[in-house]
């Protein structure tokens, strides 16, 4: 942990599927992901670095969720949006879309 309680974390992004990225602390790396997630993810690109706490708001992932995958098993996989959630999220904004 760093400063004000928050974690110094690695964002990777996967090279075979677009918006997967692995969460990992910046002490222990890919260290504790399973091999055969790393397999299938592709060899890791470092998206960014971050400082990760509770106040910190991510885009597509609960920040709670993300700190405790990573304080329990050191990495959090953020999967790519569901066609269904990306379709809903544009017919939110669309106001010429029939509402339900």
């Amino acid at each position: 942990m760093s400063a004000a309680g928050a974690l110094a974390c690695r964002v990777y992004r996967s090279p075979r599927r677009a918006e997967m990225y692995l969460y990992v602390t910046a002490a222990r790396d890919l260290e504790p992901v399973p091999e055969d997630l790393l397999t299938r993810f592709g060899v890791p690109e470092l998206a960014l670095q971050l400082e990760l706490g509770a106040a910190r708001r991510l885009a597509r992932a609960d920040t709670g969720e993300v700190l405790a995958a990573l304080h329990e098993r050191g990495w959090y996989l953020q999967l790519p949006p569901s066609s269904d959630a990306i379709a809903a999220a544009v017919a939110a904004r669309n106001d010429k879309l029939p509402r339900g």
